[in-house]
């Protein structure tokens, strides 16, 4: 199955998450056809756009699919050092993030997840040429790892959602309780496993929470 990549957040928010959804792209459709004939939505479905009721059937209909996630955060890592660009350490961070995050789904789930699909949305044409290329290197000969439009594909649709959950989860809102509660049970299952970069962006050591 294909790996979906996605990030929410960033350095000028204090939390970065990246989550990485390996789903079949016909069970992708099919959740978001769904969502679609419940919600009535119209256009790209955006994490950032739906409400907690929503995001809640968005989760329901997620429990009674084949799937897997890996969800990478990063909070300390998102400080610039003295006199850094924060474009550059956020370009970082989301590298670190994107290069862990990939590395550890392939060693659970080995040559079974090898094409990776990372969103294009977020940075310019020649930082994302350098990102595929790092995820490329991780997938070896075998595997590939390509950019593409996320409106086009329900997957990275999903992965949006599923890394704006995990940011606005930890963030201290009024919101932060009840997006704990609705991606708990994919926590507890395994379903999501959480990583949670620690330290400088550079750094390859990593909590399980």
């Amino acid at each position: 199955m294909p790996i979906y990549c996605d990030e929410s957040g960033g350095v000028g928010r204090g939390v970065m998450t990246l989550a990485a959804l390996s789903i079949g792209a016909d069970v992708a459709d099919d959740i978001l056809s769904r969502f679609r004939q419940v919600t009535g939505l119209v256009g790209e479905l955006k994490g950032s756009r739906i409400d907690l009721a929503e995001r809640a059937l968005l989760f329901e209909l997620l429990e009674t699919s084949e799937w897997h996630g890996t969800v990478g955060i990063a909070i300390s890592a998102l400080k610039p050092t003295q006199g850094e660009d924060r474009g550059d350490r956020d370009i970082a961070v989301y590298s670190a993030l994107l290069d862990d995050v990939i590395a550890s789904m392939l060693e659970s789930h080995g040559p079974a997840c090898n094409e990776v699909i990372i969103d294009d949305g977020r940075y310019g044409a020649e930082t994302l040429a350098l990102v595929r290329n790092s995820v490329g290197r991780l997938v070896g000969p075998l595997g590939s790892a390509a950019l593409a439009v996320s409106h086009l594909l329900a997957g990275l649709q999903l992965a949006d959602v599923i890394a704006n959950s995990f940011f606005n989860r930890a963030m201290v809102t009024q919101r932060q309780a009840r997006l704990a509660a609705i991606v708990a049970p994919f926590l507890a299952s395994g379903q999501i496993k959480l990583r949670l970069l620690a330290g400088d962006a550079q750094r390859n050591d990593q909590r399980h929470e």
